[in-house]
């Protein structure tokens, strides 16, 4: 790339680049993808598919990539790249990490070696802006050991380089730019003059003269058929519950405390995890949309079964044409991982106005239109016979840490003292 060229275009590099999400909407935002490292071999042919133009990095495993490779293979130089962008592996970090045992690995997490490997390429890049994101786990007061590696790495680096790059935190929730699903990450932001991001204000909400949040239906609603594929019935132990819970609800529609509302004493309140048995609601935006769901985890769709691939892309404001290859099980995962790409407008179109000094549209390109006609909620069927045997007096969990699983985990410890 000449350097002619490169003064007249925005080139951004993609580390952990996934099915695309982030980088779709930084390219709708003006930014140019150089080179995307991505080591799952079904991620990379989504990219291939989708976006032939872009580079993908030779070997996909950052790990075994030396960053000068990437500047390399980029037809980049240092401070050449307007934007560095990626989401390192989040599980470390997740909700779910704590939900499974009582506590994550985080910095002792083998994949935590994925943020000083994006550290190692922001030194060799020193790009005017870095951007990334993960779950909001990573900067959770107390257990933030992530950002403050990143702090200290970045402090190394300006003391090495001359540069003044200051990580702001940045907490996200889709829903309120525009994205039809409830989803909040966290974005770690720097710039290499010492610059900070102002993050707009929320465009949609439930009050306060905002838009009204998108919706499922909004998103998706065009796809709703009475019959579907075979592959999107529910299988599993619940498959058969699911019709009887309510759209909008999860598993706690049938605790004792719903019960004046039709709901049966099935299960203990609070006693499962939130997406158990959690289905969308057509007058609502959607819950987050996981990667690896087990056959009872939501959300579903309102008629009861598993949501499309293609629903899943809508959800998460991916183009309407964009294909996701890989199985079933892969193609989840690939939309479930990604970042809304609607969010990655947003921020790239401020990166533009704020840092680069642009004057660029406020108007979001990926959000979908609101659909009208919406029909009125399912009706939810019976409780089947096999589950009323689960009636009975139900106990509220006692409160954070004082489960049966941190019971049993305080028995190990205990043990091992």
């Amino acid at each position: 790339m000449s350097m002619t060229r490169i003064l007249d275009s925005r080139p951004s590099l993609s580390l952990f680049t996934g099915a695309g999400g982030l980088d779709l909407g930084l390219e709708l935002a003006g930014f140019e993808t150089a080179l995307c490292v991505e080591m799952d071999q079904d991620s990379r042919e989504t990219l291939k598919i989708n976006r032939p133009g872009w580079r993908l990095s030779d070997p996909g495993d950052i790990h075994e990539l030396e960053p000068e490779d990437v500047l390399r293979q980029a037809s980049l130089k240092p401070r050449q790249t307007m934007l560095l962008a990626g989401g390192p592996p989040c599980q470390p970090f997740s909700k779910s990490a704590y939900w499974a045992s009582g506590h994550g690995r985080r910095l002792r997490d083998p994949r935590a070696r994925a943020l000083r490997a994006y550290i190692r390429v922001v030194e060799a890049a020193l790009p005017r802006v870095f951007l990334l994101e993960n779950v909001k786990g990573l900067a959770y007061a107390g257990k933030d050991e992530g950002v403050k590696l990143l702090r200290r790495e970045i402090g190394a680096i300006n003391r090495r380089h001359g540069t003044n790059y200051k990580l702001q935190v940045i907490h996200v929730n889709a829903v309120d730019y525009g994205v039809p699903q409830f989803r909040e990450r966290v974005f770690l932001l720097a710039s290499i003059d010492g610059g900070a991001l102002k993050l707009p204000p929320p465009t949609h909400g439930p009050g306060g003269g905002l838009e009204p949040y998108l919706t499922a239906w909004d998103a998706i609603g065009d796809l709703d058929q009475d019959t579907w594929a075979s592959e999107l019935d529910l299988t599993g132990r619940w498959a058969a519950l699911l019709p009887s819970i309510p759209e909008g609800q999860n598993y706690l529609w049938h605790t004792p405390r719903n019960e004046s509302n039709g709901g049966k004493p099935l299960f203990g309140w609070r006693t499962r995890y939130w997406s158990f048995l959690l289905k969308l609601a057509k007058d609502r935006p959607a819950w987050t949309i996981q990667a690896d769901p087990g056959p009872a985890t939501g959300p579903f769709h309102w008629r009861s079964r598993l949501l499309s691939i293609e629903e899943l892309c809508r959800l998460q404001t991916f183009p309407s044409e964009y294909r996701i290859a890989g199985t079933r099980r892969s193609a989840h995962r690939q939309v479930g991982n990604a970042v809304p790409g609607a969010i990655g407008e947003l921020l790239g179109l401020e990166i533009r106005r704020q840092f680069l000094g642009e004057r660029v549209r406020r108007t979001m390109r990926l959000r979908p239109d609101r659909r009208p006609n919406r029909p009125p909620s399912e009706a939810p069927s019976h409780v089947p016979t096999r589950y009323l045997e689960l009636r009975g007096r139900h106990r509220d969990h006692p409160g954070m840490g004082l489960g049966p699983g941190a019971r049993r985990r305080e028995e190990e410890l205990g043990a091992l003292r």
